[in-house]
């Protein structure tokens, strides 16, 4: 690996993947100058952990599945640097970004500090802005000692009380190549959803389906400007209404059937 001699602190780079053959190597190629690469595959059955292993990077492998918050716990375990930079197989840290970054990891150390990146998200065959709330700030880069939360799905970073730092540069996520591999992706995410709250014993309606899934295509397509980008404007916020419909109406269904399960016994 290209590591930058100016970096007074250490830097692992950490990814957890599955089935990520198709994006991993364009992504490991913009982190090739950390200290480290770490890759935590789940059951990856083509081959991801072959080109990961290849291009240098550490690689281990889990046989379940517990969710992307302590998946994320997981793979940091085996990090070794003073920062972690957390990024996905389907993202690509850009060179102003790695600038930015390098550039913080030649100064002196400050407590209680954690960066973020400005996420720009390809949809289909462009970059959007205001439909995916660009600059999209997402908190990835950090000191080793903070921890993911231990949420199924949209997991962050637990920092407590620390300051929040931006970085300049764009960290590029292919949101969706193809539409019908992303709204698979988006029904496993919408269930992993309902099951967590369904756990915490949150209560919805079927109608609160219905008004949450018109209140994101009104915020999307309206509200963040989303019909200033045409028809992918749109889509967009289409497709976030139908995720969002999917994750309260599973929601229901859950709550339906427990509450079914208890009269029954």
């Amino acid at each position: 690996m290209e590591i930058l001699e100016q970096m007074t602190k250490s830097l692992s780079v950490v990814l957890i993947t599955h089935n990520a053959q198709t994006v991993i190597e364009e992504c490991l190629r913009t982190v090739t100058w950390a200290n480290e690469i770490i890759v935590l595959d789940n059951n990856s059955r083509d081959e991801t952990r072959l080109i990961a292993r290849r291009l240098g990077a550490q690689v281990y492998q889990s046989n379940d599945w517990p969710g992307f918050g302590i998946q994320r716990q997981r793979a940091q375990q085996y990090a070794r640097g003073d920062y972690i930079l957390v990024v996905d197989a389907d993202e690509r840290v850009t060179p102003e970004l790695k600038a930015s970054i390098t550039e913080m990891l030649s100064q002196p150390d400050r407590a209680n500090i954690v960066y973020a990146c400005a996420r720009k998200n390809f949809f289909l065959n462009t970059f959007l802005r205001y439909s995916s709330g660009y600059p999209d700030w997402i908190v990835r880069l950090y000191p080793r000692h903070y921890q993911y939360s231990d949420d199924i799905v949209h997991e962050s970073l637990n920092y407590g009380s620390a300051s929040v730092v931006y970085l300049t540069g764009d960290l590029h996520h292919l949101t969706a190549i193809d539409l019908n591999v992303f709204q698979q992706k988006q029904l496993r995410y919408a269930q992993d959803w309902a099951i967590q709250r369904a756990k915490t014993g949150k209560k919805v309606s079927l109608f609160s389906a219905f008004a949450h899934a018109l209140i994101a295509f009104i915020r999307i397509g309206v509200l963040k400007r989303g019909f200033l980008e045409g028809e992918f404007g749109w889509l967009m916020a289409t497709i976030t209404a139908q995720y969002t419909f999917n994750k309260y109406a599973a929601l229901w269904i859950l709550q339906r059937a427990t509450k079914k399960n208890r009269f029954s016994n």
